[in-house]
């Protein structure tokens, strides 16, 4: 009964009815402009790391710029990359080094007698598992002062 009593005490007043309708009013207003806000927050943060990123990007695309500019490494690239040379020199290409004779032959067999095994892999893999499934367990000796045929 003490909650009949309690409620029956609470009075409701013009006042508190409005004051109670702009408070319903104010969250149904508030909470669209929230998650608004809080979606405009993740895709600053997205964007601020995709700035960071690009950023990189750009620091590495101007090392490899001034790498370019630089003759010395331009006249390496074209060596690597064209086979390029400079005047007066002589450049060897090497196909390759060996002669036909050092050059292995094609595997030949160990044994005459020996070049396949005759054992079949999948029974004895059958057997060793259908074997380790039907073993009894060993159970060590019984601790003294006990009786066994318990």
């Amino acid at each position: 009964m003490d909650v009949r009593e309690w409620a029956g005490g609470i009075r409701f007043s013009a006042f508190t009815g409005i004051m109670l309708g702009l408070v319903v009013l104010a969250v149904f207003v508030l909470v669209p402009t929230v998650g608004t806000y809080l979606g405009q927050r993740q895709q600053i943060a997205a964007l601020e790391n995709s700035v960071e990123v690009t950023t990189e990007q750009v620091a590495q695309l101007q090392q490899e710029k001034d790498r370019w500019a630089d003759p010395a490494y331009i006249a390496s690239q074209a060596r690597a990359r064209l086979y390029y040379f400079q005047p007066g020199e002589v450049v060897y290409l090497i196909d390759d080094d060996l002669p036909d004779t050092a050059i292995p032959p094609e595997q030949t067999a160990v044994s005459d007698e020996v070049e396949q095994t005759r054992v079949d892999w999948m029974s004895q893999l059958v057997r060793s598992v259908t074997g380790a499934g039907l073993t009894q367990t060993a159970t060590g000796p019984a601790e003294s002062g006990t009786d066994p045929a318990q």
